[in-house]
Protein backbone atom coordinates (compact mmCIF):
# COMPACT_ATOMS: atom_id res chain seq x y z
CA UNK A 1 0.00 0.00 0.00
CA UNK A 2 2.80 2.21 0.88
CA UNK A 3 4.14 1.83 -2.56
CA UNK A 4 0.68 2.68 -4.04
CA UNK A 5 0.36 6.01 -2.14
CA UNK A 6 3.88 6.98 -3.30
CA UNK A 7 2.89 6.62 -6.77
CA UNK A 8 -0.19 8.38 -5.91
CA UNK A 9 1.37 11.45 -4.04
CA UNK A 10 3.73 12.05 -6.98
CA UNK A 11 0.47 12.01 -9.26
CA UNK A 12 -1.11 14.64 -7.06
CA UNK A 13 2.32 16.80 -6.58
CA UNK A 14 2.57 16.94 -10.22
CA UNK A 15 -1.40 18.40 -10.67
CA UNK A 16 -1.30 20.73 -8.14
CA UNK A 17 1.69 22.35 -9.02
CA UNK A 18 0.24 22.82 -12.27
CA UNK A 19 -3.19 24.66 -10.79
CA UNK A 20 -0.73 26.28 -8.80
CA UNK A 21 1.34 28.42 -11.69
CA UNK A 22 -0.32 31.77 -11.68
CA UNK A 23 -1.43 32.20 -8.69
CA UNK A 24 0.19 33.97 -5.68
CA UNK A 25 -2.08 36.86 -4.31
CA UNK A 26 -3.31 36.71 -0.68
CA UNK A 27 -3.00 33.63 1.64
CA UNK A 28 -0.89 32.43 -1.32
CA UNK A 29 1.69 34.28 -1.38
CA UNK A 30 2.13 34.67 2.15
CA UNK A 31 2.65 30.89 2.28
CA UNK A 32 4.74 30.69 -0.46
CA UNK A 33 6.75 34.28 1.03
CA UNK A 34 7.41 32.51 4.53
CA UNK A 35 7.84 28.58 2.46
CA UNK A 36 5.71 27.67 5.17
CA UNK A 37 1.75 26.46 5.28
CA UNK A 38 0.58 26.97 8.70
CA UNK A 39 -2.54 24.40 9.69
CA UNK A 40 -4.57 24.23 12.86
CA UNK A 41 -5.71 20.98 13.97
CA UNK A 42 -5.94 19.49 18.08
CA UNK A 43 -3.78 16.78 17.55
CA UNK A 44 -6.41 15.23 19.60
CA UNK A 45 -9.14 13.54 17.50
CA UNK A 46 -7.76 10.13 16.30
CA UNK A 47 -7.91 8.99 13.52
CA UNK A 48 -7.70 12.14 12.01
CA UNK A 49 -5.03 14.09 13.67
CA UNK A 50 -3.27 12.41 16.75
CA UNK A 51 0.19 11.72 18.64
CA UNK A 52 2.41 9.43 17.95
CA UNK A 53 4.30 7.68 20.55
CA UNK A 54 7.45 10.10 19.33
CA UNK A 55 5.56 12.99 19.92
CA UNK A 56 5.41 13.24 16.34
CA UNK A 57 1.54 14.67 14.46
CA UNK A 58 -0.11 11.26 12.35
CA UNK A 59 -3.46 10.72 11.12
CA UNK A 60 -5.98 11.13 8.25
CA UNK A 61 -6.30 14.83 7.96
CA UNK A 62 -2.56 14.80 8.80
CA UNK A 63 -1.43 13.23 5.72
CA UNK A 64 -3.56 15.22 3.63
CA UNK A 65 -1.65 18.41 5.11
CA UNK A 66 1.60 16.68 3.94
CA UNK A 67 0.56 16.27 0.81
CA UNK A 68 -0.93 20.02 -0.12
CA UNK A 69 2.25 21.32 1.79
CA UNK A 70 4.31 19.19 -0.71
CA UNK A 71 2.56 20.30 -3.67
CA UNK A 72 2.96 23.73 -2.85
CA UNK A 73 6.59 23.52 -2.47
CA UNK A 74 6.43 24.76 0.83
CA UNK A 75 7.00 22.99 4.99
CA UNK A 76 4.59 21.77 6.81
CA UNK A 77 3.69 23.69 10.45
CA UNK A 78 0.90 21.73 12.22
CA UNK A 79 -0.76 24.45 15.19
CA UNK A 80 -2.26 22.86 17.89
CA UNK A 81 -5.06 24.58 18.83
CA UNK A 82 -7.83 23.62 20.81
CA UNK A 83 -10.61 22.49 19.26
CA UNK A 84 -12.65 25.63 20.14
CA UNK A 85 -10.38 28.00 19.14
CA UNK A 86 -9.55 26.18 15.67
CA UNK A 87 -11.63 29.16 13.84
CA UNK A 88 -11.04 31.72 15.72
CA UNK A 89 -7.53 31.28 15.09
CA UNK A 90 -8.00 30.81 11.53
CA UNK A 91 -10.68 34.22 11.38
CA UNK A 92 -7.14 35.74 13.21
CA UNK A 93 -4.64 35.00 10.56
CA UNK A 94 -3.11 32.70 12.70
CA UNK A 95 -3.18 29.66 10.91
CA UNK A 96 -3.82 29.61 6.77
CA UNK A 97 -6.17 26.89 7.47
CA UNK A 98 -7.99 24.28 9.51
CA UNK A 99 -8.20 20.25 9.10
CA UNK A 100 -9.36 18.74 12.23
CA UNK A 101 -12.33 16.74 11.41
CA UNK A 102 -14.88 19.62 11.08
CA UNK A 103 -18.08 19.17 9.87
CA UNK A 104 -19.21 21.44 7.26
CA UNK A 105 -21.82 23.06 8.55
CA UNK A 106 -24.27 25.92 7.75
CA UNK A 107 -23.01 27.99 10.88
CA UNK A 108 -19.75 27.76 10.17
CA UNK A 109 -19.67 28.01 6.18
CA UNK A 110 -21.32 31.53 7.38
CA UNK A 111 -17.64 32.71 9.09
CA UNK A 112 -15.60 30.35 6.79
CA UNK A 113 -15.36 28.85 3.76
CA UNK A 114 -15.04 24.63 3.16
CA UNK A 115 -12.88 22.52 1.01
CA UNK A 116 -14.03 19.52 0.47
CA UNK A 117 -15.93 17.25 1.53
CA UNK A 118 -13.15 14.39 1.73
CA UNK A 119 -14.74 12.11 4.12
CA UNK A 120 -18.60 11.57 5.05
CA UNK A 121 -18.71 10.94 8.98
CA UNK A 122 -21.50 10.86 11.31
CA UNK A 123 -22.84 11.05 15.20
CA UNK A 124 -21.85 7.91 17.47
CA UNK A 125 -21.67 6.76 20.90
CA UNK A 126 -19.62 5.55 23.49
CA UNK A 127 -20.22 3.48 26.27
CA UNK A 128 -20.12 0.44 28.57
CA UNK A 129 -23.87 -0.33 28.48
CA UNK A 130 -24.85 -2.76 26.03
CA UNK A 131 -28.25 -1.35 26.22
CA UNK A 132 -27.68 2.44 24.63
CA UNK A 133 -24.75 0.47 22.30
CA UNK A 134 -28.03 -0.78 20.24
CA UNK A 135 -29.26 2.91 19.67
CA UNK A 136 -30.60 3.06 16.21
CA UNK A 137 -32.17 6.58 16.25
CA UNK A 138 -31.73 9.66 18.35
CA UNK A 139 -34.60 9.01 20.60
CA UNK A 140 -33.30 5.61 21.80
CA UNK A 141 -31.03 7.47 23.89
CA UNK A 142 -33.40 10.96 24.50
CA UNK A 143 -34.02 9.94 27.86
CA UNK A 144 -33.52 12.38 30.98
CA UNK A 145 -31.98 10.07 33.09
CA UNK A 146 -28.76 9.81 31.33
CA UNK A 147 -26.00 12.03 31.23
CA UNK A 148 -24.27 12.53 27.67
CA UNK A 149 -20.73 13.98 27.24
CA UNK A 150 -19.93 16.13 24.26
CA UNK A 151 -16.40 18.09 23.07
CA UNK A 152 -17.53 21.64 23.42
CA UNK A 153 -17.85 23.66 20.32
CA UNK A 154 -18.78 20.56 18.84
CA UNK A 155 -21.39 19.39 15.98
CA UNK A 156 -21.71 16.77 18.93
CA UNK A 157 -22.85 19.20 21.21
CA UNK A 158 -25.10 20.87 19.07
CA UNK A 159 -26.60 17.44 18.19
CA UNK A 160 -26.97 16.44 21.55
CA UNK A 161 -29.03 19.94 22.53
CA UNK A 162 -30.95 19.53 19.34
CA UNK A 163 -31.49 15.69 18.88
CA UNK A 164 -31.24 14.67 22.23
CA UNK A 165 -32.91 17.80 24.39
CA UNK A 166 -34.24 15.41 27.51
CA UNK A 167 -30.68 14.13 27.98
CA UNK A 168 -28.46 16.16 30.58
CA UNK A 169 -25.73 17.23 28.40
CA UNK A 170 -21.71 17.73 29.86
CA UNK A 171 -19.32 19.45 28.03
CA UNK A 172 -15.60 18.46 27.52
CA UNK A 173 -12.73 20.69 26.38
CA UNK A 174 -10.98 17.90 24.89
CA UNK A 175 -11.96 13.89 23.91
CA UNK A 176 -9.39 12.33 26.47
CA UNK A 177 -11.60 14.65 29.53
CA UNK A 178 -14.59 13.22 27.96
CA UNK A 179 -13.37 9.93 28.18
CA UNK A 180 -11.98 9.98 31.70
CA UNK A 181 -15.74 11.00 32.28
CA UNK A 182 -17.06 8.01 30.90
CA UNK A 183 -14.87 5.60 32.70
CA UNK A 184 -15.06 7.09 36.30
CA UNK A 185 -18.91 6.83 35.90
CA UNK A 186 -19.98 10.96 35.83
CA UNK A 187 -21.80 10.24 32.32
CA UNK A 188 -23.23 7.14 30.61
CA UNK A 189 -22.85 7.71 26.89
CA UNK A 190 -20.26 9.87 24.96
CA UNK A 191 -21.23 11.25 21.61
CA UNK A 192 -18.71 11.82 19.18
CA UNK A 193 -17.77 11.29 15.50
CA UNK A 194 -18.33 7.83 14.66
CA UNK A 195 -14.26 7.60 13.75
CA UNK A 196 -13.60 8.23 16.77
CA UNK A 197 -15.81 6.25 18.77
CA UNK A 198 -14.43 3.22 16.31
CA UNK A 199 -11.32 3.71 17.15
CA UNK A 200 -11.44 4.17 20.74
CA UNK A 201 -12.64 0.38 20.73
CA UNK A 202 -9.94 -0.69 18.79
CA UNK A 203 -7.25 0.88 20.22
CA UNK A 204 -8.85 0.74 23.98
CA UNK A 205 -10.05 -2.61 24.01
CA UNK A 206 -9.19 -2.55 28.38
CA UNK A 207 -11.53 0.18 28.85
CA UNK A 208 -14.79 -2.38 27.74
CA UNK A 209 -16.17 0.28 25.90
CA UNK A 210 -19.14 -0.49 23.18
CA UNK A 211 -19.58 1.21 19.82
CA UNK A 212 -23.08 1.79 16.85
CA UNK A 213 -22.45 -0.45 14.10
CA UNK A 214 -23.61 2.36 11.99
CA UNK A 215 -23.67 6.24 12.92
CA UNK A 216 -26.75 8.05 14.23
CA UNK A 217 -26.24 10.55 11.28
CA UNK A 218 -24.32 11.73 8.13
CA UNK A 219 -22.08 14.50 7.79
CA UNK A 220 -19.23 15.76 5.50
CA UNK A 221 -15.88 16.51 7.28
CA UNK A 222 -13.79 19.06 4.63
CA UNK A 223 -10.87 21.96 5.08
CA UNK A 224 -11.57 25.30 6.72
CA UNK A 225 -10.60 27.89 4.77
CA UNK A 226 -10.15 32.13 4.85
CA UNK A 227 -13.66 33.65 3.48
CA UNK A 228 -13.12 35.90 0.41
CA UNK A 229 -10.15 34.42 -1.02
CA UNK A 230 -10.88 32.80 -4.09
CA UNK A 231 -7.70 31.97 -5.23
CA UNK A 232 -7.00 29.87 -2.21
CA UNK A 233 -9.88 28.20 -2.19
CA UNK A 234 -9.36 27.28 -6.30
CA UNK A 235 -6.26 25.54 -5.36
CA UNK A 236 -7.60 23.80 -2.55
CA UNK A 237 -10.15 22.30 -3.71
CA UNK A 238 -8.38 21.35 -7.36
CA UNK A 239 -6.24 19.56 -4.78
CA UNK A 240 -9.19 17.99 -3.38
CA UNK A 241 -10.70 16.62 -6.66
CA UNK A 242 -7.23 15.57 -7.77
CA UNK A 243 -7.08 13.36 -4.83
CA UNK A 244 -10.65 11.97 -5.32
CA UNK A 245 -9.83 11.41 -9.08
CA UNK A 246 -6.88 9.13 -8.79
CA UNK A 247 -7.82 7.46 -5.61
CA UNK A 248 -5.63 8.74 -3.13
CA UNK A 249 -8.68 9.76 -0.58
CA UNK A 250 -9.78 6.08 -0.66
CA UNK A 251 -6.04 4.70 0.08
CA UNK A 252 -5.65 7.02 2.98
CA UNK A 253 -9.35 5.77 4.22
CA UNK A 254 -8.18 2.01 4.32
CA UNK A 255 -4.97 3.30 5.59
CA UNK A 256 -6.71 5.06 8.68
CA UNK A 257 -9.67 3.68 8.98
CA UNK A 258 -10.00 -0.13 8.20
CA UNK A 259 -6.23 -1.26 8.48
CA UNK A 260 -4.72 -1.25 12.12
CA UNK A 261 -1.42 -1.08 11.47
CA UNK A 262 -0.54 1.90 12.41
CA UNK A 263 -1.88 1.50 16.38
CA UNK A 264 1.48 0.83 17.39
CA UNK A 265 2.75 4.23 16.85
CA UNK A 266 -0.02 5.82 19.03
CA UNK A 267 0.25 6.70 22.54
CA UNK A 268 -2.52 5.22 24.98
Amino acid sequence: MKNRITQTLLVIIFLAGLTLQGFSQETIKKILDRGELRVGMTGNQPPFTMKANDGSMIGYEVDLAIMLAESMGVELNIVETPFPELLNDLEAGKVDLVMSGLTMTIKRNMRVAFAGPYLLSGKSVLTKSAAYSSAEDSEDINDETLKIVALKGSTSEAYVKNDVPEAKLVLADSYKEALEKLENGEVEILVADYPFCAYTVLVHPEKNLITLDNPLTIEPIGMALPPNDAHLYNIVQNYMNALSMVGALDLLEIKWFESGDWVPLVEK
